[in-house]
Protein backbone atom coordinates (compact mmCIF):
# COMPACT_ATOMS: atom_id res chain seq x y z
CA UNK A 1 0.00 0.00 0.00
CA UNK A 2 1.60 3.41 -1.14
CA UNK A 3 1.36 5.38 1.78
CA UNK A 4 3.02 8.96 2.46
CA UNK A 5 6.48 9.52 3.50
CA UNK A 6 7.38 11.96 6.33
CA UNK A 7 9.58 14.67 5.21
CA UNK A 8 12.19 16.39 6.92
CA UNK A 9 11.63 20.38 8.15
CA UNK A 10 14.48 21.22 5.96
CA UNK A 11 13.92 23.49 2.85
CA UNK A 12 10.50 24.36 3.93
CA UNK A 13 10.26 27.72 2.88
CA UNK A 14 10.61 28.99 -0.78
CA UNK A 15 8.52 30.35 -3.48
CA UNK A 16 6.11 33.14 -2.75
CA UNK A 17 4.08 31.65 -0.01
CA UNK A 18 4.50 32.92 3.71
CA UNK A 19 7.36 31.48 5.28
CA UNK A 20 6.39 28.54 8.29
CA UNK A 21 6.01 29.65 11.45
CA UNK A 22 9.40 29.40 13.40
CA UNK A 23 7.92 28.55 16.66
CA UNK A 24 8.69 24.86 16.58
CA UNK A 25 10.75 22.65 14.71
CA UNK A 26 8.79 19.21 15.23
CA UNK A 27 9.45 17.56 12.14
CA UNK A 28 6.03 16.30 10.01
CA UNK A 29 4.53 12.57 11.78
CA UNK A 30 5.90 13.03 15.34
CA UNK A 31 2.93 12.89 17.38
CA UNK A 32 1.96 16.50 19.01
CA UNK A 33 0.21 16.81 22.64
CA UNK A 34 -1.82 19.86 21.19
CA UNK A 35 -4.02 20.45 19.25
CA UNK A 36 -6.41 17.75 19.78
CA UNK A 37 -7.54 15.80 16.70
CA UNK A 38 -10.93 15.39 15.68
CA UNK A 39 -13.60 13.10 17.27
CA UNK A 40 -12.95 10.39 14.64
CA UNK A 41 -9.47 10.10 15.55
CA UNK A 42 -9.83 10.78 19.09
CA UNK A 43 -12.59 9.18 20.52
CA UNK A 44 -13.06 6.25 18.63
CA UNK A 45 -13.19 4.95 15.04
CA UNK A 46 -15.59 4.87 11.92
CA UNK A 47 -15.59 2.36 9.18
CA UNK A 48 -15.23 4.07 5.65
CA UNK A 49 -15.41 2.67 2.05
CA UNK A 50 -13.13 4.45 -0.18
CA UNK A 51 -11.99 4.63 -3.77
CA UNK A 52 -8.62 3.85 -4.25
CA UNK A 53 -6.44 5.37 -7.66
CA UNK A 54 -4.14 4.38 -10.32
CA UNK A 55 0.33 4.68 -9.14
CA UNK A 56 0.53 7.73 -10.48
CA UNK A 57 -2.33 9.49 -9.80
CA UNK A 58 -1.86 8.57 -6.04
CA UNK A 59 1.97 9.91 -6.46
CA UNK A 60 0.75 12.85 -7.61
CA UNK A 61 -1.55 13.66 -4.09
CA UNK A 62 1.23 12.35 -2.53
CA UNK A 63 2.90 15.78 -3.79
CA UNK A 64 0.76 17.68 -2.28
CA UNK A 65 0.70 15.69 1.57
CA UNK A 66 4.12 16.28 1.38
CA UNK A 67 4.64 19.24 0.73
CA UNK A 68 2.12 20.60 3.07
CA UNK A 69 3.60 18.63 5.66
CA UNK A 70 6.97 19.82 5.12
CA UNK A 71 5.45 23.62 5.80
CA UNK A 72 3.69 21.88 9.25
CA UNK A 73 0.43 22.51 7.37
CA UNK A 74 -1.12 19.38 8.13
CA UNK A 75 0.40 15.89 8.61
CA UNK A 76 -2.43 14.07 10.14
CA UNK A 77 -3.15 12.16 6.91
CA UNK A 78 0.61 10.79 6.78
CA UNK A 79 0.50 10.11 10.80
CA UNK A 80 -2.07 7.75 10.21
CA UNK A 81 -1.01 6.04 7.58
CA UNK A 82 -4.41 6.93 4.89
CA UNK A 83 -3.64 6.38 1.11
CA UNK A 84 -4.97 8.73 -1.29
CA UNK A 85 -8.73 8.22 -2.17
CA UNK A 86 -12.17 9.62 -2.98
CA UNK A 87 -14.34 8.97 0.26
CA UNK A 88 -17.37 6.78 -0.97
CA UNK A 89 -19.31 6.37 2.36
CA UNK A 90 -18.57 6.69 6.41
CA UNK A 91 -20.30 4.41 8.81
CA UNK A 92 -20.11 4.93 12.73
CA UNK A 93 -18.64 2.51 14.44
CA UNK A 94 -21.72 1.71 16.55
CA UNK A 95 -23.12 0.91 13.06
CA UNK A 96 -21.45 -2.46 12.79
CA UNK A 97 -19.34 -4.20 15.79
CA UNK A 98 -15.41 -4.38 15.42
CA UNK A 99 -14.31 -7.68 12.49
CA UNK A 100 -13.72 -10.68 13.56
CA UNK A 101 -16.24 -11.17 16.38
CA UNK A 102 -18.35 -13.31 14.80
CA UNK A 103 -21.53 -10.55 15.32
CA UNK A 104 -24.24 -10.55 12.45
CA UNK A 105 -22.83 -6.87 11.90
CA UNK A 106 -19.03 -7.54 11.23
CA UNK A 107 -18.67 -5.31 8.35
CA UNK A 108 -16.39 -8.14 6.30
CA UNK A 109 -19.65 -10.13 6.25
CA UNK A 110 -21.90 -7.63 5.98
CA UNK A 111 -20.68 -5.64 3.75
CA UNK A 112 -17.72 -7.23 1.72
CA UNK A 113 -20.41 -9.35 -0.67
CA UNK A 114 -21.71 -6.16 -2.21
CA UNK A 115 -18.27 -4.29 -2.48
CA UNK A 116 -16.97 -7.01 -4.53
CA UNK A 117 -20.38 -7.47 -6.53
CA UNK A 118 -20.04 -4.02 -7.25
CA UNK A 119 -16.63 -3.83 -7.78
CA UNK A 120 -16.58 -6.81 -10.35
CA UNK A 121 -19.33 -4.94 -13.17
CA UNK A 122 -17.75 -2.27 -13.14
CA UNK A 123 -14.48 -0.56 -15.44
CA UNK A 124 -11.67 1.84 -13.76
CA UNK A 125 -12.88 5.03 -13.33
CA UNK A 126 -11.71 7.76 -15.28
CA UNK A 127 -11.20 10.68 -12.68
CA UNK A 128 -10.04 14.42 -12.86
CA UNK A 129 -9.10 16.33 -10.11
CA UNK A 130 -9.79 19.54 -11.40
CA UNK A 131 -10.54 22.08 -8.23
CA UNK A 132 -8.86 23.41 -4.98
CA UNK A 133 -11.24 23.88 -2.27
CA UNK A 134 -11.95 23.64 1.74
CA UNK A 135 -14.10 22.77 4.35
CA UNK A 136 -13.63 25.01 6.93
CA UNK A 137 -13.39 23.31 10.98
CA UNK A 138 -17.00 23.61 12.63
CA UNK A 139 -17.84 26.09 15.58
CA UNK A 140 -17.77 22.59 18.08
CA UNK A 141 -14.15 21.37 16.36
CA UNK A 142 -10.90 22.32 16.95
CA UNK A 143 -9.65 25.56 14.95
CA UNK A 144 -6.83 22.93 13.53
CA UNK A 145 -9.42 20.78 11.77
CA UNK A 146 -9.62 22.52 8.37
CA UNK A 147 -10.03 19.99 5.69
CA UNK A 148 -8.33 21.17 2.42
CA UNK A 149 -8.99 18.52 -0.29
CA UNK A 150 -8.37 18.54 -4.49
CA UNK A 151 -12.01 18.18 -6.27
CA UNK A 152 -12.93 15.78 -8.84
CA UNK A 153 -14.89 16.85 -11.62
CA UNK A 154 -18.42 15.29 -10.90
CA UNK A 155 -18.67 12.76 -14.12
CA UNK A 156 -22.23 10.93 -14.63
CA UNK A 157 -19.45 7.71 -14.36
CA UNK A 158 -18.52 8.82 -10.90
CA UNK A 159 -21.71 9.75 -9.29
CA UNK A 160 -23.36 6.71 -10.74
CA UNK A 161 -21.04 4.33 -8.75
CA UNK A 162 -21.84 6.58 -5.83
CA UNK A 163 -25.44 6.17 -6.35
CA UNK A 164 -24.77 2.21 -7.05
CA UNK A 165 -23.01 1.62 -3.83
CA UNK A 166 -25.48 3.27 -1.65
CA UNK A 167 -28.29 1.28 -3.23
CA UNK A 168 -26.66 -1.85 -3.02
CA UNK A 169 -25.34 -1.22 0.49
CA UNK A 170 -28.87 -0.71 1.27
CA UNK A 171 -31.02 -3.41 -0.37
CA UNK A 172 -28.11 -5.74 0.57
CA UNK A 173 -26.80 -5.45 3.70
CA UNK A 174 -29.12 -3.18 5.49
CA UNK A 175 -26.91 -0.45 5.65
CA UNK A 176 -28.30 3.14 6.44
CA UNK A 177 -26.59 5.74 4.85
CA UNK A 178 -25.38 8.61 6.58
CA UNK A 179 -27.49 11.90 5.15
CA UNK A 180 -23.84 13.60 4.50
CA UNK A 181 -23.20 10.37 1.59
CA UNK A 182 -26.59 10.00 0.38
CA UNK A 183 -26.21 10.19 -3.67
CA UNK A 184 -28.27 14.08 -3.22
CA UNK A 185 -25.81 15.11 -0.72
CA UNK A 186 -22.31 13.39 -1.36
CA UNK A 187 -19.49 15.82 -1.63
CA UNK A 188 -16.76 14.06 -3.82
CA UNK A 189 -13.27 15.02 -2.61
CA UNK A 190 -9.41 14.16 -1.98
CA UNK A 191 -8.57 15.44 0.89
CA UNK A 192 -4.85 16.30 1.04
CA UNK A 193 -4.89 18.07 4.82
CA UNK A 194 -7.56 17.51 7.32
CA UNK A 195 -5.49 19.59 9.85
CA UNK A 196 -4.89 23.14 8.80
CA UNK A 197 -4.49 25.67 11.55
CA UNK A 198 -7.04 28.38 10.74
CA UNK A 199 -4.88 30.97 10.28
CA UNK A 200 -2.96 29.07 8.20
CA UNK A 201 -5.46 28.34 5.23
CA UNK A 202 -4.21 30.86 3.02
CA UNK A 203 -0.71 29.71 2.95
CA UNK A 204 -1.67 26.30 2.45
CA UNK A 205 -3.41 27.14 -0.80
CA UNK A 206 -0.56 28.76 -1.98
CA UNK A 207 1.84 26.01 -1.34
CA UNK A 208 -0.55 23.55 -2.95
CA UNK A 209 -0.79 26.41 -6.44
CA UNK A 210 2.98 26.73 -6.19
CA UNK A 211 2.71 22.53 -7.24
CA UNK A 212 1.18 23.33 -10.42
CA UNK A 213 -0.84 19.71 -9.93
CA UNK A 214 -4.49 20.64 -11.32
CA UNK A 215 -5.98 19.60 -13.53
CA UNK A 216 -4.48 15.92 -12.77
CA UNK A 217 -6.20 12.82 -14.23
CA UNK A 218 -6.49 9.06 -13.71
CA UNK A 219 -8.42 6.73 -12.42
CA UNK A 220 -10.28 4.88 -9.34
CA UNK A 221 -8.89 1.29 -9.63
CA UNK A 222 -10.40 -0.05 -5.93
CA UNK A 223 -12.84 -0.08 -3.82
CA UNK A 224 -11.78 -0.29 -0.09
CA UNK A 225 -13.42 -0.90 3.06
CA UNK A 226 -11.36 0.63 5.92
CA UNK A 227 -11.52 1.41 9.55
CA UNK A 228 -10.55 4.78 10.48
CA UNK A 229 -8.81 5.35 13.83
CA UNK A 230 -6.08 7.08 15.11
CA UNK A 231 -4.79 4.82 11.88
CA UNK A 232 -6.21 3.29 9.10
CA UNK A 233 -6.04 -0.22 8.46
CA UNK A 234 -7.36 -1.77 5.17
CA UNK A 235 -9.89 -4.51 5.46
CA UNK A 236 -10.49 -5.63 1.69
CA UNK A 237 -10.29 -3.80 -1.09
CA UNK A 238 -11.21 -5.42 -4.62
CA UNK A 239 -9.98 -4.30 -8.14
CA UNK A 240 -12.78 -2.69 -10.74
CA UNK A 241 -13.53 -4.87 -13.28
CA UNK A 242 -12.57 -7.83 -11.06
CA UNK A 243 -9.12 -10.13 -10.74
CA UNK A 244 -7.63 -11.03 -7.20
CA UNK A 245 -9.25 -9.03 -3.77
CA UNK A 246 -6.54 -8.13 -1.29
CA UNK A 247 -7.66 -8.55 2.37
CA UNK A 248 -10.11 -10.82 3.54
CA UNK A 249 -13.42 -11.92 2.49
Amino acid sequence: MAQGTVPSAAGAGGGGCPSAPAVSTTPPGTPRAAPPPPSTFATGFYYAVELYFDPALENQVLKAWNALARRQLGSRLIDAAARPHLPLLHLPAAALPPPGTGAGGDPLLRLAPSLRALASRLDPLALALSSLAALPASASSSPHDNVLFLAPTPTAALLGLHAQLCELLRKDAGVEVPDAFRPDHWLPRCAVAVDVPRGRMAEAFCVLRELKLLPVSGYGMDIALVEVGATVRELVSYPLGGGSSAGAD
